[in-house]
């Protein structure tokens, strides 16, 4: 697979690496909850879910999950197993990410209720808004 937005004339295939597990079971939340146009892209070093253009959730090539979520409840969100404020290139990023790991992400249902955070911060978000 090759990233999108890779430079085709560079000469270079850049593979980006994720969590086919970890995907597979996003992708099906999302199913589950009835997200609307999804789109995968690769970025953020995984496979990431847009939904009606946002950013959602990122499945990373080491089994977390990046998820997008409310920033008013970071910190009752951070009380769960395996979550932590997400960071990038050694710094925080804003409030309402979150990085979840395995121990977060043990059963279909612990995946879900983090696609269920995604999806409610999703429907608050202008198109194109990151955070």
């Amino acid at each position: 697979m090759v990233a999108e937005g890779a430079d085709p004339g560079d000469g270079e295939v850049r593979i980006m690496a994720y969590d086919k597990e970890l995907a597979d079971r996003v992708r099906a939340a999302l199913i589950a909850e009835g997200a609307a146009e999804v789109r995968e892209v690769n970025m953020f070093g995984g496979l990431s879910f847009m939904v009606r253009g946002k950013l959602a959730v990122t499945a990373d090539n080491a089994g977390r999950l990046m998820v997008r979520c409310d920033p008013g409840r970071l910190d009752e969100l951070l009380g769960r197993d395996g979550a932590a404020w997400a960071q990038m290139r050694g710094r925080r990023m804003s409030k309402g990410w979150i990085v979840v790991d395995a121990r977060g992400t043990r059963s279909d249902a612990a995946v879900r209720a983090w696609i269920q955070e995604a999806l409610a911060q999703n429907g608050k978000e202008r198109h194109g808004e990151l955070g």
